[in-house]
């Protein structure tokens, strides 16, 4: 697992777009701070770049460097969550700009999966994670579901978690508005 984190770590930081494994379904990637990688994911998506794209990082207290005014309950719904949960917040700093949503908010996830949390430590940035998949089509539950042309098209493919076959999910999706207004976009 630690030449899979290296070698996509350095992908990245030469602003290559990856595809790995994380606490949900398979996503990918890029340095979420270089505007040039992130455009690659939307054209590998061929999707909108008015659709923002949310972020992983390995720790709380990484949130507070990507967003200008984190409301007091994003602390306590990150430790209570007890499956991956993905906040949108207003005020997104410290990232590339068209990663953002038109009102400037950014959805980050702080994930607890052992290889996705190394890989964001390892990187020391935010990492786009994107459903592998065309934007407009099915999500893919697994590797094996993958097209053929979004393999082809990203620069590194992680060889951790292959073969697995099981089901995965994507995370809930809820949105923080200033004073800790709470709505909830996705279960």
């Amino acid at each position: 697992m630690n030449e899979e984190i290296k070698k996509a770590c350095q992908v990245m930081r030469e602003g290559g777009v990856i595809l790995y494994p994380t606490d949900t379904i398979w996503g990918i990637g890029c340095d979420a701070t270089n505007e040039e990688a992130v455009r690659r994911v939307y054209e590998i998506k061929r999707r909108a770049d008015s659709k923002a794209m949310l972020v992983l990082v390995d720790s709380a207290v990484k949130v507070d460097f990507y967003v200008q005014d984190v409301p007091e309950v994003a602390w306590d719904l990150i430790e209570l969550a007890d499956k991956p949960l993905t906040i949108i917040y207003s005020g997104a700093r410290n990232l590339a700009p068209n990663l953002l949503a038109e009102d400037g908010s950014v959805g980050i996830r702080v994930t607890g999966e052992e290889f996705s949390k190394r890989l964001c430590q390892q990187f020391r940035k935010a990492i786009v994670s994107t459903s592998a998949n065309v934007s407009g089509q099915p999500s893919p539950q697994n590797f094996s579901e993958i097209s053929d042309e979004i393999k082809a098209a990203v620069d590194y493919i992680v060889d951790y978690r292959r073969e697995e076959t099981a089901q995965a999910r994507p995370s809930s999706i809820i949105k923080l508005d200033k004073g800790g207004v709470i709505k909830i976009i996705r279960q």
